[in-house]
């Protein structure tokens, strides 16, 4: 049985917002421990993704590439005694899907549901269930066309076990060269619904992060670029979808002064119990100095009002945060991942109530890990987990990435 992290339980429809997971205390930097050093590809390299965990203490997840002669990526499992077992390397070509970006969520029997980027009998990519004894089914095969192009986020599940994600591209139409991406729901019997095409004008385009949901069923997420702001060229939304597939943009990124605001999100939103969202956007920002900020964490009230809850200034406060969503304990810190920090090489962060950022553990691009893409997950102690691409073991150019725990 898996325990809820990070918005990957198996009925997020039936759970309204709520903050990821309860986490008590405060952290000041921290010991790292490497769970699992990647070795040569034949075991997976480069994981992008967040981990998800059992209540006996496994951990799983995705590399993007490696697995054996294959090479287009994997699912792992990580036991508690560090050691690894591919649970699928994904074949590629027209069989099977390749380059697996998002992780992966879990229903209670165990069975394991994701996409590829790529792959599938179109190309375009691919959603897969993964059973517990590894046999793998491809679920849904994009077509690249008005069904969606490429779902580079991960799924979340309702309790009619129907699935929910984004594609990048495709889409019915828009302003987009490869459409730019839609929303969709997939049923238990692989009929897929385009919920949503983003037309990238002022609704958004090219979702790179999935999406989350409340209590009465509407989806809210980002898109990278598109909407009003950035004077009409489009720096990015948060927006929300109905089932009946009508849109609301809740805020255009890029909307005050030298996008003070932020600009660009690439991970997706967590919200609290009162209905405001948080995340991140890749660039902009003020800093308190008045330089352009390397990226921001942000609250979205339900009202639609903006606040920057920090700007990331570069340097050993890192910058340029990460493609996962945020972390939240019960006091509203909240924790993720981000570029830079004292070695350059990445670092967890975490910003409490009060707007102090800290970084509890900076990547020191060796054998420790280098460049997180992911966001962090917790245990009930307060250890974190998580991923980094780089670092590691030596194999593999700039390292096969590993997986990791900071210590409370």
């Amino acid at each position: 049985m898996f325990r809820i992290f990070e918005l990957c339980g198996t009925s997020i429809l039936a759970a309204a917002l709520a903050l990821s997971v309860p986490l008590a205390g405060a952290y000041a930097a921290r010991n790292e421990i490497v769970l699992y050093a990647f070795e040569d590809g034949n075991d997976g390299a480069e994981p992008l993704a967040s981990l998800i965990s059992d209540k006996a203490g496994n951990l799983y997840g995705t590399t993007q590439v490696g697995g054996g002669a294959n090479g287009y990526g994997t699912v792992f499992k990580l036991a508690p005694d560090g050691s690894e077992t591919v649970l699928h390397s994904f074949a590629g070509g027209t069989s099977d899907g390749s380059l697996p970006e998002a992780g992966v969520i879990a229903d209670y029997a165990g069975n394991l549901y994701g996409t590829t980027y790529g792959g599938g009998a179109n190309g375009f990519g691919t959603v897969f269930k993964l059973a517990p004894d590894g046999a793998e089914t491809v679920l849904y095969a994009f077509k690249g066309g008005d069904d969606g192009d490429g779902p580079f986020a991960g799924l979340i599940r309702d309790s009619a076990h129907n699935l929910y994600g984004t594609t990048l591209h495709g889409g019915a139409s828009g302003n987009c060269t490869d459409g730019c991406g839609t929303v969709f729901k997939l049923a238990p019997d692989g009929t897929e619904t385009v919920l949503h095409t983003f037309a990238g004008g002022s609704d958004g385009a090219n979702p790179y992060a999935g999406v989350i949901a409340d209590g009465g069923g509407n989806l809210y997420g980002t898109t990278q670029v598109g909407g009003t702001g950035c004077d009409g060229n489009g720096c990015g939304t948060v927006f929300k979808v109905a089932m009946n597939g009508s849109e609301a943009v809740l805020y255009n990124f890029c909307s005050r002064l030298n996008c003070a605001d932020g600009t660009t999100p690439y991970s997706g939103l967590i919200a609290d119990s009162a209905g405001n969202f948080y995340g991140t956007t890749a660039l902009g920002g003020i800093t308190r100095g008045g330089r352009i900020g390397n990226g921001t964490i942000f609250k979205l009230a339900p009202d639609g009002t903006e606040t920057v809850l920090y700007v990331f200034p570069g340097g050993s406060h890192g910058e340029f945060p990460s493609y996962g969503s945020l972390l939240a304990d019960k006091a509203g810190n909240l924790y993720g991942t981000a570029g830079g920090g004292a070695n350059g090489q990445g670092i967890v962060f975490r910003l409490a109530t009060n707007g102090n950022e800290s970084a509890p553990y900076a990547f020191k691009g060796r054998s420790d890990g280098s460049s997180p893409s992911a966001g962090v997950i917790a245990d009930k102690a307060g250890n974190l987990y998580g991923t980094t691409q780089g670092g590691g073991n030596n194999n593999c150019t700039g390292g096969c990435g590993i997986v990791f725990e900071i210590e409370k």
